[in-house]
């Protein structure tokens, strides 16, 4: 397969794929004229990362997630703390939107949204400076 097929396969971008060619994680074989020719395992693996990026897996964590799917001895627990990790970070970020969130419906619903130029909204965002 070459790369357009694997793209539309995966639903990942060209640009995606030749990225994590880059980086080593998937490496496709080439043919005779240089391009890229995609296998089955190499399909395997860029849906793997695709649906792990999805979750939020840093690419480090996907290399090693990638690396303990290919290892029959591994022991679920390695794959089971980083996908905690993962969550940990996830959970604070989610907990960090939720604070933004309700900051800034404080700070619309403080704002009379009219013709005075006095305006709550600029106030904060003036003193977050200092």
């Amino acid at each position: 397969m070459n790369i357009g097929d694997v793209a539309e396969a995966t639903g990942l971008p060209a640009k995606t794929i030749r990225y994590y060619e880059d980086i080593d994680l998937v490496r496709p074989a080439r043919g005779a004229n240089g391009y890229r020719v995609f296998r089955e395992t190499d399909l395997h693996k860029l849906r793997f990362l695709g649906r792990a990026r999805t979750l939020g897996f840093s690419i480090e964590d996907c290399r090693t997630l990638l690396a303990l799917y290919e290892d029959e001895q591994r022991a679920s627990s390695e794959v089971k703390e980083i996908a905690e990790r993962n969550l940990e970070s996830i959970e604070a970020k989610i907990a960090d939107l939720r604070a933004m969130q309700e900051t800034l419906r404080t700070l619309v619903s403080a704002c009379a949204g009219d013709e005075r130029p006095d305006c709550p909204i600029l106030a904060d965002l003036g003193e977050a400076g200092e």
